[in-house]
């Protein structure tokens, strides 16, 4: 099948075709099914979290490019944020041309990378300067935590420990990281709230609208109840009434009966 891209204003960040810098590693996005589903769940979630900030980047498993001039020295975080970029598409990223460092890096680990991680990825990220660097162990066998986040503080990464609900904070993004039944959520607590990719937030509205219906009905069933219930006092109301006149024209004839004897 092929795909008419006619008409579609589509910018890339500039690259010269004879670029030196390979735009892959050859090395596969994800090491398993679960491992792919949870890191593209988080890229869908930080796009939509930042999609009216125009001047936020958000991607994954990018080729990053830190000495101009030695396509060596590279590194592709699973997730990487940068603020005051723009949201062009990249085919690589290159910190001398794009003037900064990701303000957000973040690796999914498993069991040929977490040393890597843990070791010379933390190392890296430290000296290049990227403020905030994340680590998640979806199957919680390999990292000493599941999730562990460490800030930049006078050039040295300090571990982030956990706040009240179990999240650890990220200052950079100013959201919250937790392992939980998604795998891994993101709280928003400016917003007071989870985020969710555009399906999660149409099947919640959806879900929303299905409840809201339900109640409505429920409500109007109640209020054809009260109804009929209201029609049944008044036709109770109107028997009685109309017994007691019955019983009262009846005295009123044994009465008159009483008074024609004598």
């Amino acid at each position: 099948m092929t795909t008419d891209l006619k008409g579609l204003d589509i910018s890339y960040a500039q690259t010269d075709e004879s670029d030196i810098y390979p735009e892959t590693d050859g090395k596969p996005m994800a090491v398993s099914d679960l491992h792919r589903r949870i890191l593209i769940r988080t890229l869908q979630v930080l796009d939509t979290h930042f999609e009216e900030r125009p001047e936020v980047y958000v991607s994954g498993d990018i080729l990053m490019y830190y000495v101009e001039g030695d396509p060596r020295k590279s590194v592709a975080p699973d997730v990487l944020v940068s603020f005051g970029l723009g949201k062009k598409l990249r085919r690589t990223y290159k910190v001398w041309e794009e003037g900064k460092v990701p303000d957000f890096a973040m690796e999914f680990s498993s069991e040929n990378t977490y040393r890597n991680d843990l070791g010379k990825k933390l190392e890296l990220y430290g000296l290049l300067g990227i403020q905030d660097y994340f680590l998640y162990d979806a199957e919680g066998l390999y990292l000493p935590s599941a999730l562990m986040g460490f800030e930049l503080v006078d050039n040295v990464y300090v571990p982030i420990s956990a706040g009240p609900t179990g999240g650890l904070r990220s200052a950079a993004l100013g959201l919250d990281f937790h392992v939980d039944n998604v795998g891994l959520g993101i709280y928003d607590p400016a917003a007071d709230e989870w985020l969710q990719t555009p399906a999660e937030s149409a099947l919640s509205l959806a879900e929303q609208e299905a409840i809201r219906a339900e109640t409505a009905e429920a409500r109007a069933e109640t209020a054809e109840a009260r109804a009929e219930q209201e029609t049944t006092r008044a036709e109770t109301a109107e028997a009685r009434a109309e017994q007691a006149e019955a019983d009262a024209a009846k005295l009123r004839e044994q009465l008159a009966r009483l008074q024609a004897r004598t």
